[in-house]
């Protein structure tokens, strides 16, 4: 067994240990170690040098929760990997992001529509806002796995790429087919992927595509699968109003598949995570579940249209200018990278209005931090890969690149991580 270590300088790997001179630690390794012998199979040391690792990080938690250093040597103790040397065998695996396809329904809406049905509406200025010409709007029979599935049939065929081969089937969306079951056990039905394959739904809105790519790391790291279909499918355009002038010239129908596949190389980085609760009456949809009307919750701001989703638009952007800001600073914290290293700032496809802002706030040039929405709208989780999938088709991704990958928005819901190409 060979230990492979990410710095170069090895003995900074182990120095967190200095710090835990502190009663109840060692205890803590004792404990970690009782019950091993001393003749071990490969894999019952993997397991042992993982509890070991578990016992440190839990010991530097507990004694030094507020110390700066902590950040920094948590990520190299995450970055041990175990190799077997002797026989050859791979290291623990990374995820990598592969091929993508996106599909969109064949309806579209132009600005002329609704400039013709709604002459008050001063479409331009809208427009101008929200840096939308046009949005997709799903035929009334047409759902969030009618979607994914049109887009995993064109992944299939377009990369020769054998359904039965997937492992696990992740589909993030709001707007499922039923209730219950899953979307995404019909899909894997459909698309005919092995009954001895994973698939469950991840219901996030924007920030859903990189929370997929978590815990498609996590699948893949912990060698539970090889490969993994990451699914973004939604139809937002059913909960809105035709004659409502906030959410109809912004939400637009799509959805997307990304091959997730096992490597060797680390390519995903840094991920972080955000949640809070308290943000949930400025972006909801608050019928259809199980909680009784008139316990539901209220939306932040009066109601002015019919439509079943509720934005405050103005609260939305004055969480992410502030949170979002604060994430990408604790991911290159995490990453060990500064800013200018990175190539593209890849952020969730909102409005043209918000995606200004975050630029102005991180006083980065506008050719870092594209903007795509003029001819997709705001694809909700889907906004990433198929900003992804633009970007690769205009040769502006390239391999050898870092680039973050930013998703924000319902919930308050957001995350982010660096992605090396």
């Amino acid at each position: 067994m060979g230990i492979i270590l990410t710095s170069r300088r090895q003995k900074q790997v182990f120095r967190p240990v200095g710090i835990l001179r502190k009663p109840g630690w060692a205890r803590l390794l004792r404990l970690s170690l009782s019950g091993f012998p001393f003749r071990a199979s490969p894999a019952s040391i993997l397991t042992l040098f993982l509890r070991v690792k578990h016992c440190l990080l839990t010991a530097i938690d507990h004694f030094h929760p507020n110390d700066p250093l902590v950040t920094v040597y948590r990520l190299r103790f995450y970055r041990l990997r175990f190799s077997n040397s002797l026989s050859g065998s791979p290291a623990v695996p990374y995820a990598q992001i592969g091929p993508i396809a996106v599909h969109f329904p064949s309806q579209i809406e132009t600005a002329d529509a609704w400039a013709a049905e709604h002459p008050e509406w001063h479409v331009p200025a809208l427009m101008e806002k929200t840096g939308i010409e046009l949005r997709y709007i799903a035929a009334p029979d047409e759902t969030a796995s009618d979607l994914a599935f049109q887009a995993c049939k064109k992944l299939f065929d377009q990369h020769n790429i054998d359904p039965g081969t997937i492992d696990f089937l992740l589909l993030c969306t709001q707007s499922p087919d039923y209730p219950l079951p899953t979307t995404a056990c019909l899909l894997q039905d459909r698309i005919g992927m092995r009954t001895s394959s994973g698939a469950l739904d991840i219901n996030l809105g924007c920030s859903g595509f990189v929370y997929g790519l978590g815990l498609a790391e996590g699948l893949i790291a912990s060698g539970q699968c090889k490969r993994i279909l990451l699914v973004t499918a939604e139809t937002y355009t059913k909960y809105v109003d035709q004659d409502d002038r906030a959410l109809r010239p912004i939400f637009s129908d799509a959805a997307a598949v990304t091959l997730i596949e096992s490597s060797s190389s680390p390519s995903l980085l840094g991920f972080e995570f955000g949640t809070d609760g308290k943000g949930a009456n400025t972006l909801i949809v608050n019928d259809g579940g199980a909680r009784l009307a008139e316990q539901a919750i209220k939306p932040n701001r009066r109601r002015r249209w019919s439509s079943r989703l509720y934005m405050d638009g103005q609260s939305l952007m004055d969480f992410t200018v502030v949170a979002i800001p604060e994430l990408i600073r604790s991911i290159l914290t995490k990453s060990q990278l500064t800013l200018p290293e990175i190539d593209q700032l890849l952020m969730h496809q909102a409005t043209r209005k918000m995606l200004e802002m975050l630029q102005q706030a991180l006083q980065v040039d506008s050719s870092r931090l594209p903007i795509r929405l003029a001819n997709r709208g705001n694809t909700v989780s889907s906004t990433l890969p198929i900003l992804i999938d633009d970007l690769r088709c205009e040769g502006v991704i390239r391999a050898g690149q870092k680039h973050l990958l930013i998703g924000f928005g319902v919930g308050w819901s957001w995350a982010g991580c660096v992605w090396k190409t």
